[in-house]
């Protein structure tokens, strides 16, 4: 009975594992996410809220709250083959996005780490609307 308890508990302790490191292939850095928008290779998908995207957000940010995402996929269409990096506060609702994202069908979907507060601390520039 021991045995089967130790490899129950290192299989799942190995599932989760692999759930952290898939999780974290999934994450972009801020720095990461501003270089390629600005090269033209991804697009950001701000999930906040209007107030939250009002007092300040990424230029050239595609803003769906994050409760409107599933009504409002059909915008994001033309990104269908683009990279998409969703992006909220401070990381969480991002994460919830991405899985909306993958759920529809979108392949190419990372989430940017930290959020807009990690944006913000990396001295990247966020704009007022």
């Amino acid at each position: 009975m021991k045995l089967f308890s130790k490899n129950v508990i290192v299989g799942l302790l190995l599932s989760i594992g692999f759930s952290v490191a898939q999780a974290e292939g999934d994450m972009v850095s801020p720095k990461e996410a501003s270089v390629l928008t600005a090269e033209k290779q991804a697009v950001i998908v701000d999930v906040r809220e209007d107030d939250e995207w009002n007092a300040g957000h990424i230029a050239g940010a595609v803003h769906i709250p994050l409760n409107q995402l599933d009504a409002r996929l059909p915008e994001l269409q033309s990104y269908k083959e683009s990279t998409i990096i969703t992006q909220c506060r401070s990381g969480k609702r991002s994460l919830k996005a991405l899985e909306v994202l993958k759920s529809a069908g979108f392949t190419k979907v990372s989430s940017m780490d930290g959020g807009i507060v990690a944006w913000t601390k990396d001295g990247l520039a966020a704009q007022q609307k």
